[in-house]
């Protein structure tokens, strides 16, 4: 794989970017009296070099929606001597995840027993255990992944017996809205449900809510991860 050389004046923009909003979340962090939430920089639309800037202003987890993005983003970011982080934050699909069990630091959208059957599977063969969190469809939304809340429970119970599994914690996206606002009431009741069942999740528990338009509401909310992209890319 060839290297990407470039001189860091060319992406100051990045760096600035990322001190804003790294800035940003602490500020509001501490109007809301919590700790501030884990920064998860989703990369998809940046391209290689700019990616390669953010992960050297500071930058240490990277998010990545394609599978084999994030396997071929980590090789680059290892030639480059870069060793941050890698979320799947995308759906995955059991016949892909043979591609990020080994280099993904958390699985954000497991949503389906198939999948948890898969990734045990991939654990097992590996011998690790396998950091996920539930996707909770908190709109109930039919076109989109995820597991209902009234069966949060449920699934959670499920799942518990792959020895391969290292249920983290909760994740939910919320529907589509122009005012971030409307998510205010999604957060809130995946941040209930995380509260209640928290006692079936390992080490620290990850609520993993917000992006790029609603990290402030999610933060209000109790969220412990946001994923925001496109502002850490705006010239």
């Amino acid at each position: 794989m060839s290297k990407v050389v470039f001189g860091m004046n060319d992406y100051g923009y990045i760096k600035r970017n990322f001190d804003a909003l790294t800035e940003e979340i602490e500020l509001l962090s501490g109007k809301v009296g919590v700790k501030p939430p884990k920064l998860v920089a989703v990369t998809k639309s940046g391209s290689d070099e700019e990616l390669l800037a953010l992960c050297r202003s500071g930058a240490y987890a990277i998010g990545e929606n394609r599978p084999g993005e994030l396997a071929r983003r980590g090789a680059l970011l290892s030639d480059a001597g870069l060793s941050p982080e890698l979320h799947q934050i995308g759906t995955l699909q059991s016949n892909k995840a043979k591609l990020v069990a080994d280099k993904a630091a958390l699985i954000h959208s497991l949503a389906s027993l198939s999948l948890a059957k898969e990734l045990d599977r991939q654990g097992q063969r590996l011998g690790i255990k396998i950091p996920v969190l539930v996707e909770v469809n908190s709109a109930e939304e039919e076109q989109k992944d995820g597991i209902i809340p009234s069966d949060t429970e449920r699934f959670i119970e499920s799942i518990l017996p792959f020895e391969n599994l290292k249920l983290s914690g909760l994740m939910t996206m919320g529907p589509a809205v122009s005012d971030a606002e409307e998510l205010r009431g999604y957060f809130r009741l995946t941040k209930a449900l995380f509260d209640k069942f928290s006692s079936y999740f390992e080490d620290e528990p990850i609520l993993s809510m917000g992006m790029s338009d609603s990290y402030r509401v999610a933060i209000e909310e109790g969220s412990t991860l946001v994923r925001v992209g496109r502002k850490l890319f705006l010239k």
